[in-house]
């Protein structure tokens, strides 16, 4: 008997402890999992970058906790933009266009993980280039404003994949770079962007190189007053010369949709077709005519 209620001792210890310390149904398990999601979130909060313009030579300086927001590998950013961020953007307004020779750069972030769905070199200098519209339609001159991009490894979206105000803004003197533009408009001239189709397509697919000369295409056209752009298409001697006109033309208008949804004014682009009147390369191989389905882009 006293070894038997040693044993039951034993057992209903064991079992009071399992009962009562241990998580053993789903709802306990559950709870724990929850708390350790919520941790885990609380560590990785979502980075946020304030709109902060400062000029440091005219005192002049604006700060408030809303910005420009944007979906992860996207580049236009959310709309629409709070009114209290407007207010804001009317005070820079009117400070750059009062002040002499000052100029605004906006530096776009993004996270090595993003996809660059974007026609320029890297998704930061895209959606730096979308803030510098949005801005320009506000009343800032799109002249005096100039876009870069820099990646950030730490910056953290927020449970629905948006970045908070992925943006650097800094005021300084305006530099004479009409020489620079001079240079790069003649290069540009010199190098126009020509991009291939196969048969019946109408598609683009940019390498690294060809991101950059839409960069240098869009920056000219911003800087220089009057600076247009025109796209020209052109096709093989494949079927009926009056059909390759329309196919030309719907290139080319391919290629203007493409540049003005990234960000270059429609009216300063104009879209025409050559057809097949103007082959560069020998039309009875097919490496010749590979080389006939062509769009030109260049500057005017």
């Amino acid at each position: 008997m006293y070894l038997l209620g040693i044993l039951l001792t034993i057992l209903i210890g064991t079992y009071f402890s399992w009962k009562l310390c241990c998580p053993h149904d789903t709802e306990e398990v559950k709870h724990t999992q929850d708390e350790v999601e919520i941790e885990n979130k609380a560590y990785n909060s979502p980075t946020l970058y304030p709109f902060s313009v400062k000029d440091n030579t005219g005192g002049f300086s604006l700060n408030t906790t809303d910005n420009f927001n944007f979906e992860s590998s996207k580049y236009n950013f959310l709309s629409p933009v709070s009114s209290s961020l407007d207010l804001e953007i009317g005070k820079l307004k009117d400070y750059l266009t009062s002040a002499k020779n000052r100029s605004l750069s906006i530096t776009g972030f993004y996270t090595p993980d993003e996809k660059n769905n974007s026609a320029y070199p890297n998704l930061g200098l895209a959606r730096a280039i979308s803030v510098k519209n949005y801005l320009n339609s506000k009343g800032v001159p799109s002249k005096i404003i100039n876009t870069y991009g820099e990646v950030k490894e730490g910056m953290v979206a927020d449970s629905l994949n948006v970045y908070y105000g992925p943006l650097a803004f800094s005021i300084s003197e305006l530099k004479d770079d009409s020489e620079e533009l001079a240079k790069l408009g003649e290069f540009i001239k010199a190098h126009p962007l020509v991009l291939y189709f196969k048969t019946g397509q109408s598609s683009i697919n940019l390498t690294p190189e060809e991101r950059q000369e839409i960069a240098d295409i869009a920056k000219y056209l911003d800087k220089v007053d009057g600076a247009s752009c025109i796209i020209t298409g052109h096709t093989d001697n494949t079927g009926d010369a009056t059909i390759n006109l329309g196919l030309g033309q719907k290139r080319a208008d391919f290629a203007k949709q493409y540049l003005v949804s990234n960000g270059i004014p429609s009216n300063k682009i104009t879209a025409i077709s050559k057809g097949q009147t103007e082959p560069i390369a020998d039309n009875n191989t097919e490496e010749g005519k590979a080389k006939n389905r062509r769009t030109v882009i260049t500057i005017k």
